[in-house]
C-alpha cells in the first residue's frame, strides 16, 4: 500500500477550504477530485484528467448501486411535482385552517401542518406559507414567526423519514463510505439505528411547541414583535376567525391523501416483505422506493384526471419536471461517491487516524464531527453538500479511532442540518422568508437566536451520547432543552401577544 503521508489529506482539506470560500459545493468536490487524481497520477496534469474522468466520476456513475439511487430520487422528485401542481398538498394545509381560533392554536397547526408536508423540504414553506399569512396577521404575530415554524418543520422533518428522498441519498453516502471501510452492515439498517442518535432533528422540532407555549419570545423575535405589534396598533384588524368556505370547485382532500395513503401502504407491505423473507438490502429499499413512488404517482395522475380533467401526457410533462429539479442534487451525488473513492485510494482515513492517535478519545469524536459539520453548512447554505463532504471524511476516521459509527453518522446530518438551518445562504432558509413573505435578514436574525440555543443543547447531548450511548440521552437533552428556553425566555423574554390581542 502506497503511503501518501501528508498528501493524502489534501483533497479533503482542499475541499472544505474551496467550500468555504466560493459557497459552491459542486466547485469544492471537483478541485477535491482533481487535486487527489494528481496525488495519484504522481502530479501529471494529463493522467489526472484521465483518472478523475475515468477511474473516479464515469466509475462512480455507471455503478449499478450509484445508478438505482440516482433514479429513485428522480421519481421521488416527480411524485412531489404531481402532488404540488394537483394542488392536493394545499388541500391538505387549507383544512387545517378551519380549526384555528387562538393565536397559540395557529401557531401550533402551522407547526403541525409542517411536520404533514414532511416529503418536501423546499415545497414545505410554498405551500404552508401562504395560507398562514392571514392568520398570523389576524393574531398580531410577525411573519417572522411563521417563517421560523416554516423553516424548522421542513428539513428536520425530512431527514427523520427514511423512505423520502433523504433518506435514499443519506443510504448512498451510507453504502458507500461502509464499503469504503469494509463495513458490510445494511445501509437501511443503519439509518433506522441513527435516527434516535439525530439530536439537532428533534430538538429543533420540540423546541417550536416549547416558545409557542412559553407566549413569549426573546432576542430578535422579541424586538420585531414589538415593533410589529406598534405597526398595527392603530390599524383596524378584525378579530373574527378566518372562514374557510366550502368550495365545491376547490382540490379534494383525497387528493392528497390517497396518493399519500398509497405511497405508505405500498412502502409498509414490501418492506416487511422483504424483511420476513430474504433481508432487506439496498436494492431492495430502492424498488421499494420507486414502485410505492410510481405507484402513488399514478393515483394521484388518476384523481386529477378524474377531478380537473388533465391529460396523462400533460401530467407526465408535470412528472418529469419534477424530476429534472433532482439533477443539481443528482450532480451533487455523484461528485460526492468520486471524492469519496479519491480519499479512499490515498488512504486519507488511516493518515488523519495516525495524526489523531491518542489526542482526540472516540467519545468526543462526534461532538467534534457536529461542530464542523454545522461550520461548513452553515458556510455553504447545504447540508446536502455537507453530508457528501464530511460522510467521506468523517467515518473512515471514526472507524479507524473505534468511535461509535452510528454517532459519527448521527453528528454528521445533525451538523449539516444545524449550519443549513441557519444558513442565511440555504435554499430553505430563503423559502421559508418567501412562504411568510417577510424580509430575509430578520429572518436569519430571529431564527438564529432559537437555533443557536437548541444547537448548543445539541453539543451537550453528543458529548453525554460518546459516554454513553444510548437514545435516552435524547429525552435528556429534550429536558435540558425545555428548562433552558423557558428561563431564556423568563430573563430575557416578553409576552408575544397580549392576551387582548386574541
Amino acid at each position: 500500500m502506497q503511503d501518501y503521508g501528508f498528501l493524502s489529506i489534501v483533497p479533503p482539506i482542499l475541499t472544505i477550504f474551496v467550500a468555504l470560500y466560493s459557497r459552491n459545493v459542486i466547485l469544492a468536490l471537483i478541485v477535491g477530485i482533481l487535486s487527489g487524481s494528481l496525488i495519484i497520477t504522481g502530479f501529471n496534469p494529463v493522467f489526472a484528467l484521465f483518472d478523475a474522468v475515468e477511474n473516479q466520476v464515469l466509475a462512480e456513475f455507471t455503478s449499478g448501486t450509484q445508478s438505482q439511487v440516482l433514479i429513485t430520487m428522480m421519481v421521488i422528485g416527480g411524485f412531489v411535482k404531481l402532488l404540488e401542481v394537483s394542488g392536493g398538498a394545499k388541500a391538505f394545509a387549507l383544512r387545517m385552517l378551519k380549526i384555528v381560533s387562538t393565536s397559540t392554536r395557529a401557531q401550533m397547526l402551522a407547526w403541525l401542518s409542517g411536520l404533514g408536508i414532511f416529503f418536501t423540504d423546499s415545497g414545505n414553506a410554498l405551500i404552508i406559507g401562504p395560507l398562514y399569512r392571514s392568520v398570523f396577521d389576524e393574531f398580531k404575530l410577525c411573519r417572522e414567526k411563521l417563517a421560523y415554524i416554516l423553516d424548522t418543520t421542513s428539513s428536520p422533518i425530512s431527514i427523520l423519514i427514511p423512505f423520502i428522498g433523504w433518506g435514499a441519498y443519506i443510504m448512498s453516502l451510507i453504502e458507500k463510505t461502509y464499503a469504503e471501510v469494509g463495513l458490510n452492515e445494511n445501509a437501511f439498517s443503519v439509518l433506522i439505528n441513527v435516527i434516535p442518535y439525530q439530536f439537532y432533528a428533534f430538538l429543533a422540532l420540540v423546541t417550536v411547541p416549547i416558545v409557542i407555549m412559553t407566549g413569549k419570545d426573546y432576542g430578535p423575535m422579541k424586538r420585531i414583535q414589538a415593533d410589529y405589534l406598534e405597526i398595527v396598533k392603530y390599524r383596524s384588524i378584525g378579530r373574527e376567525k378566518i372562514a374557510v368556505e366550502d368550495d365545491p370547485n376547490k382540490t379534494p382532500m383525497s387528493m392528497f391523501l390517497y396518493p399519500l395513503g398509497v405511497m405508505l401502504l405500498l412502502v409498509t407491505i414490501l418492506i416487511s416483505w422483504h424483511a420476513t423473507h430474504d433481508g432487506i438490502t439496498g436494492p431492495h429499499i430502492r424498488s421499494t422506493l420507486i414502485i410505492s413512488y410510481l405507484t402513488a404517482s399514478l393515483t394521484c395522475m388518476e384523481l386529477m384526471r378524474r377531478h380537473q380533467g388533465r391529460g396523462y401526457v400533460e401530467m407526465l410533462g408535470d412528472f418529469i419536471k419534477g424530476a429534472e429539479s433532482l439533477v443539481y442534487v443528482s450532480i451533487v451525488l455523484v461528485l460526492a461517491w468520486s471524492l469519496s473513492s479519491v480519499t479512499s485510494d490515498i488512504h486519507t482515513a488511516d493518515y488523519l487516524a495516525s495524526l489523531i492517535g491518542d489526542s482526540v478519545a472516540p467519545a468526543y469524536f462526534p461532538m467534534l464531527v457536529f461542530v464542523m459539520g454545522a461550520l461548513i453548512s452553515l458556510s455553504t447554505g447545504s447540508s446536502y453538500g455537507t453530508f457528501a463532504i464530511l460522510m467521506a471524511i468523517a467515518v473512515p476516521v471514526g472507524f479507524q479511532l473505534d468511535a461509535s459509527m452510528y454517532l459519527t453518522i448521527a453528528a454528521v446530518l445533525s451538523g449539516g442540518l444545524f449550519g443549513d438551518h441557519c444558513s442565511p445562504i440555504s435554499d430553505t432558509t430563503v423559502l421559508a422568508s418567501v412562504g411568510a413573505d417577510c424580509p430575509h435578514l430578520n429572518h436569519v436574525t430571529t431564527q438564529g437566536a432559537y437555533a443557536g440555543l437548541t444547537g448548543a443543547v445539541t453539543v451537550l447531548a453528543y458529548g453525554m451520547a460518546g459516554i454513553y450511548e444510548t437514545p435516552f440521552v435524547l429525552l435528556i437533552a429534550i429536558v435540558v432543552l425545555f428548562f433552558s428556553m423557558t428561563t431564556a425566555m423568563r430573563l430575557f423574554g416578553s409576552e408575544a401577544v397580549p392576551s387582548s390581542a386574541n
